[in-house]
């Protein structure tokens, strides 16, 4: 595969990476801020991430919202929405509608790879419409199959 790598990371991955830490995805991290990785993102997916990160199960202050929402936006890709009207590749349709934004700035970016935990979004990785385009796996999965 050439580089660079595109990546979409789904919020609940953004929120592993940069709120929660998780030590298992240290290397992606790290990843994310080397030329070879570029994480691919849309305006609603970061409203998204904004929204998330104001939960109050989170109790994340503004200040250290407004850094997570920055420190992501800064190494993000933006993409621009796909013109309804345009002929687009098909995709599967998500159960979750808020999930479909992220197999769409996969198609949309032409990434590599959609990172994700989300159980619904993992089975797609095998539809037919997908299978081909991308890979759909969980950050833990890239890191061992990519990064180890």
């Amino acid at each position: 595969m050439s580089y660079p790598t595109r990546l979409v990371l789904d919020t609940n991955t953004v929120m592993a990476l940069w709120f929660f830490r998780d030590p298992g995805l240290t290397a992606l991290h790290t990843a994310l801020d080397s030329p070879r990785y570029v994480p691919c993102c849309r305006e609603d997916a970061l409203e998204e991430l904004r929204r998330v990160l104001g939960y109050s199960q989170f109790a994340i202050a503004a200040t250290e919202q407004t850094r997570i929402l920055g420190s992501y936006r800064e190494r993000v890709k933006l993409i621009a929405a796909s013109d309804p009207a345009a002929e687009t590749p098909l995709l599967p349709l998500c159960r979750d509608r808020d999930d479909q934004k992220f197999l769409e700035i996969t198609r949309d970016a032409t990434a590599d790879y959609l990172l994700t935990r989300d159980k619904a979004l993992l089975r797609l990785a095998r539809h037919r419409l997908v299978r081909d385009r991308f890979q759909i796996l969980t950050p833990e999965r890239f890191v061992s199959d990519r990064l180890a």
